[in-house]
C-alpha cells in the first residue's frame, strides 16, 4: 500500500477489473506499511489505495508490516532458546540449523503465502464443509464498505522459525491472541460483526463445536449476529503439520491501524510536504486527496459506531444495587 515504483498499480488494476467484470468477486491482499518504511510518501500512497479498496474490492485482508516483524522476531527467538540441531520444516523443504539463512523478507512473504494455501484450501482439495471465496464476503460482509477481515493462523510457520507441536484444542485459542494475527491489533477488546474459520486435517465435528463454543462465550459479537460463524473444514492439512486454522475476523479494531494511518497522513499533508510529486503527474488533481480522506474518515466512523455501541467493555463498572435486610 505504501508504494514506491509502480506505487498505484494494483489498485488501478482493481478498478479496471470492477469495471470490466463487475459481477466477479475481487479479493484483495493489502500490506500496510510500518513506520520505519523507506517510502517518504507512503502516507499519502496508503491513503489513496485504501479508497480504491473500500470502492471497488469485495473484500480486503490487510497484513501489517509490524505484525510480521514481531512473528519472524519470535521465531527468531525461539530458535536461538532451542538445543540441539533440529530440522525446520516449512512447506516441502527441510532447513536444519546449518540451512544458509534466509533473507528477512522471504520470511514475512513466507507467512503471507501461508495464509494464502490456507484460504485457498478449499478450492484445491475436499473436504467436509468447503468453503468457496464468494462465501466469505458473503458470510463476513454485513455492510458493503465494512469488508476489512483481519487474519490470524496457528501454527505459524516461518523459514526461519521452528513451529512447536500444537495441540488441537490450542490452535483455536492462538488464533485469537496478538501474537498469530497478521495485523497488530487486539480484536477480543473490541467487538466482532462476523467471523470465520477454515480449518485443514482430520478435525471431527464435536472438536469443532466445542472450540466454537469457547470462544463464543469470551467474544464481544453483535448482538443481531451472535452466530455469525462461518466453518469451513478441508480435509488435506498442509505439509508438515496434523492440523491448522485460519481465523478471518470482521472486528471494529481495524479503526485504529486506519487512525494510525490518516495520523500519519495529516503530518504530511499539512505541511504540504511532497505534494509535489503528485500535482505534476498529468491527469492528478488535488481533489483526489480530499475524496480519499472523506473516505477513510468515514469508514473510521463507521466502524467506531459499532464499537461505542456494543462493545460492553467500554461501559463503566457501575456500582450493585444491594438488598438491604
Amino acid at each position: 500500500m505504501g508504494g514506491g515504483t509502480g506505487s498505484g498499480v494494483g489498485t488501478h488494476i482493481l478498478k479496471i477489473l470492477a469495471d470490466e467484470y463487475p459481477d466477479v468477486y475481487k479479493m484483495d491482499i493489502a500490506v500496510f506499511p510500518s513506520t520505519d518504511d523507506d517510502v517518504v510518501t507512503s502516507p499519502y500512497n496508503t491513503v489513496l489505495a485504501l479508497d480504491q479498496t473500500t470502492e471497488f474490492a469485495d473484500c480486503v485482508l490487510p497484513i501489517d508490516n509490524i505484525a510480521l516483524a514481531n512473528i519472524i522476531d519470535k521465531a527468531k527467538n525461539f530458535h536461538c532458546n532451542s538445543k540441539g540441531n533440529v530440522n525446520e520444516r516449512t512447506g516441502s523443504a527441510i532447513y536444519s540449523k546449518h540451512t544458509k539463512p534466509a533473507k528477512p523478507f522471504d520470511d514475512m512473504n513466507n507467512i503471507v503465502a501461508n495464509m494464502l494455501l490456507n484460504l485457498t484450501s478449499s478450492s484445491r482439495f475436499e473436504g467436509t464443509m468447503n468453503v468457496d471465496l464468494n462465501e466469505i464476503s458473503m458470510n463476513l460482509v454485513p455492510f458493503p464498505r465494512l469488508h476489512y477481515l483481519i487474519a490470524s493462523q496457528s501454527p505459524l510457520s516461518t523459514i526461519s522459525g521452528i513451529s512447536a507441536p500444537r495441540k488441537l484444542d490450542q490452535i483455536f485459542s492462538d488464533t485469537f491472541t496478538r501474537d498469530y494475527q497478521l495485523m497488530s491489533t487486539d480484536p477480543c477488546r473490541h467487538v466482532y460483526l462476523a467471523a470465520a474459520l477454515l480449518v485443514r486435517g482430520a478435525i471431527s465435528a464435536s472438536d469443532l463445536r466445542r472450540n466454537i463454543d469457547k470462544l463464543r462465550s469470551r467474544l464481544n459479537f453483535v448482538p443481531w449476529n451472535r452466530e455469525g460463524w462461518k466453518v469451513g473444514h478441508c480435509l488435506v492439512p498442509p505439509v508438515d503439520h496434523k492440523y491448522c486454522l485460519l481465523a478471518l475476523a470482521n472486528n471494529t479494531s481495524i479503526h485504529e491501524s486506519f487512525s494510525f494511518i490518516l495520523e500519519r497522513f495529516y503530518k504530511l499533508y499539512r505541511k504540504k510536504a511532497h505534494l509535489h510529486h503528485y500535482t505534476t503527474v498529468d491527469g492528478f488533481d488535488t481533489s483526489m486527496f480530499e475524496s480519499s480522506i472523506n473516505s477513510l474518515q468515514e469508514l473510521i466512523i463507521q466502524y467506531t459506531d459499532f464499537e461505542k455501541q456494543f462493545n460492553a467493555q467500554a461501559l463503566p463498572n457501575l456500582p450493585q444495587l444491594e438488598i438491604m435486610d
